[in-house]
């Protein structure tokens, strides 16, 4: 009998059933095929019960009638659009709800003529019988469909064996979508239960295994499984350090985001046909950042409507924050940037993604004041978000003038014009570096810090309404130069993977995470302020190479190895977000809290930051350095050629003007 079934299926007119759906068009004749033979079968039951004949046109007539009721309900509900293979209780219900209507509409028709003309069509047994039987062998027909789908796509051939995480509702119904998935390239052998209670054996013929960890590598070997697959409901649970578990003992790790792809349009990849939504583990998915909120009513009540201009607009913290005020619906977004090509690419994605925003595309430099206010006279912006930096510390080590006359007097021309054009709200991008630096990005940084705060202050003096805010955060992730894509690049071209210390922890964020923190606080804030993030628990930078190397399927120090390179110049071990001498207060939103920082006149602010430009622009590296670190007494200088003016300065009983008067210009 089996042989004999594996025969017929191989017949042609099966063949639709080995495409990802049978096409729509066959299920509707189907079903109305369906329709029709109940109806000739009701007539045919009518003729020799009643043992009376009826007239063929009247009988074609009435089948007629029949025929294009339940061919209109069928065609506006759309029920035969549906992937019968997938569905269950859904199809129940519509094709319940399509004889029920027809059935009444039938009704409907037949009263009407009965009104009308004292006859009727059909008897309102005949039309019940119809939908009842319809009814059943519809659902007969789809219970067809679903069994000759699995017999035709039931080949294991080429496909990984994998266990599902968990014995949920949820983990069955992903388990059993990815063994039915046409042209699926996971086969589900079982569920792993971290219950260590668990009572059942088997749910839905999948065996159930208990999680050990002592014996997951054994349990993956002795059943021949290749990966662990879990969905975006066990994220908390492997980011809880679940994860590390498999990573060491080299099981390749597979998560699923939803299971919308056994829908009927599917998303599948173009050239392998195989799901998009199941992807290999990247360490982005370990690091623990939960889902991020993209319609707050605070910043929708802001942004609405409003005029936005984004400085730095092409980098990767100005885009998502383009990206994410065109979602809020601003009326006018301004892209600043000097980078061509970014530029062009930013606005053909807007141009795709967002074609109804009001995008104005301004090239310029931050440190061109002239060519910046051209932009706020012609826009007049009632929100600034100042992205635009540079931002690599050993860059910025060599090159510090260029870090002083970008970061600190661009950000002194901004804020300016800022205030000059009456925006409402000023939106500075700042970083952890800040604090307490040991280099020239993070010291010029919390320079622009003070400058916009003393600035925000004065105004206020003088009546100037608009607010500036600081946002200070750690490093994101999968950002332009960021070291995942770094460890991402020396993995795929065989290793070694360099890291610059053993020891050495960042704090990671999202850059979606980071912009959203960042449109928050700036509507929540009111003037003066510096927010800071929470950035979640620090991440050790060689253990996250060891895990990258991991997941991709290799052992480190084996396949890849890793070596350490030595902190790179103001570099420092550990990132701050606070000084020991701040405090934090807290906001309506746990992630976002505000520092207590020293604040400074702005007049003092104006001299030393003047003093510092102007030795900027006249080359004196020297002199420079010497002034920033008297200004902000926190930056000390590590793995740097700037750590000998820190010793000079402690040899310096009391540093003045003069002094610095007598140290001689020298070239960057």
């Amino acid at each position: 009998m089996e042989k004999l079934i594996n025969k017929i299926l191989e017949l042609r007119i099966f063949r639709a059933f080995k495409v990802r759906t049978t096409p729509r068009w066959i299920i509707l004749l189907l079903d109305m095929l369906i329709v029709m033979t109940s109806y000739v079968a009701t007539v045919v039951a009518g003729i020799y019960s009643q043992h009376t004949v009826t007239a063929p046109l009247s009988i074609l007539y009435n089948g007629f009638i029949v025929f294009m009721v339940y061919f209109l309900v069928t065609y506006v509900s759309k029920s035969y659009t549906w992937v019968i293979r997938m569905s269950v209780i859904e199809d129940l219900y519509r094709v319940f709800m399509v004889i029920a209507v027809s059935t009444l509409l039938l009704v409907v028709l037949n009263a009407g003529r009965l009104v009308l003309f004292g006859v009727v069509f059909l008897k309102f047994w005949d039309i019940l019988v119809i939908g009842a039987v319809s009814f059943s062998m519809m659902m007969i027909e789809r219970l067809c469909i679903k069994y000759l789908y699995m017999r035709m796509n039931s080949a294991t051939e080429g496909r990984k064996r994998v266990l599902v995480l968990g014995t949920s509702f949820g983990s069955v119904f992903l388990a059993n979508a990815l063994k039915g998935e046409i042209g699926g390239k996971y086969l589900p052998v079982g569920l792993l239960s971290i219950k260590p209670n668990e009572e059942r054996d088997e749910i839905n013929g999948l065996k159930v295994y208990i999680y050990d960890p002592t014996r997951m590598n054994e349990l993956f070997e002795k059943n021949d499984i290749d990966a662990l697959i879990f969905d975006s409901k066990s994220d908390n649970l492997m980011n809880s350090g679940f994860a590390d578990y498999f990573i060491k003992n080299d099981i390749p790790l597979l998560t699923m985001n939803k299971v919308a792809e056994f829908e009927q349009n599917g998303n599948k990849d173009e050239k392998t046909g195989i799901s998009t939504y199941v992807k290999e583990v990247q360490i982005e998915d370990l690091l623990g950042r939960p889902p991020i909120v993209l319609d707050n009513p605070l910043v929708s009540q802001h942004i609405k409507g409003s005029c936005v201009m984004i400085t730095g607009a092409c980098g990767s913290i100005g885009s998502e924050i383009v990206r994410q005020v065109a979602n809020y619906g601003a009326s006018k977004i301004i892209l600043f940037d000097q980078a061509e090509t970014p530029m062009h690419d930013v606005s053909l994605e807007m141009k795709k993604d967002h074609p109804d925003a009001d995008i104005e595309l301004f090239m310029g430099d931050v440190r061109n004041r002239e060519r910046l206010e051209e932009a706020f006279s012609k826009f007049r912006p009632c929100y600034v978000f100042h992205a635009a930096a540079y931002k690599h510390v050993p860059m910025m080590e060599i090159n510090p003038t260029e870090a002083i006359i970008a970061n600190v007097m661009g950000t002194r021309n901004v804020a300016d014009l800022a205030l000059k054009y009456d925006v409402y709200k000023f939106v500075m991008i700042s970083t952890d570096k800040a604090v307490n630096p040991t280099n020239v990005m993070g010291c010029t940084k919390r320079l622009a810090e003070i400058y916009c705060q003393s600035l925000f202050f004065d105004a206020q003096k003088h009546g100037k309404k608009t607010q500036f805010i600081t946002t200070r955060f750690g490093n994101v992730l999968g950002s332009n130069g960021s070291v995942i894509p770094l460890f991402r690049k020396q993995i795929a071209a065989g290793g070694p993977v360099t890291v610059t210390h053993k020891d050495i922890i960042r704090y990671f964020m999202t850059i979606p995470e980071a912009c959203s923190l960042v449109l928050e606080a700036g509507c929540m804030g009111s003037g003066g302020e510096i927010y800071i993030f929470d950035m979640g628990a620090p991440v050790k930078i060689y253990d996250m190479a060891r895990r990258m190397i991991s997941l991709a399927g290799l052992k480190p120090d084996v396949d890849i190895k890793i070596k350490e390179i030595g902190l790179r110049p103001g570099e420092k071990l550990y990132e701050e977000l606070l000084n020991d001498a701040e405090q934090v207060t807290a906001t309506i939103n746990k992630k976002i809290m505000i520092a207590k920082v020293k604040t400074y006149d702005y007049r003092d602010v104006c001299e030393n930051v003047d003093k510092i430009v102007d030795l900027a622009h006249k080359g004196d590296v020297h002199g420079m350095i010497f002034a920033m670190k008297q200004f902000v007494p926190e930056y000390k200088s590590q793995q740097s050629r700037f750590e000998a003016i820190d010793k000079e300065i402690e040899n310096t009983a009391s540093p003045s003007d003069a002094a610095l008067k007598n140290h001689q210009p020298t070239a960057e």
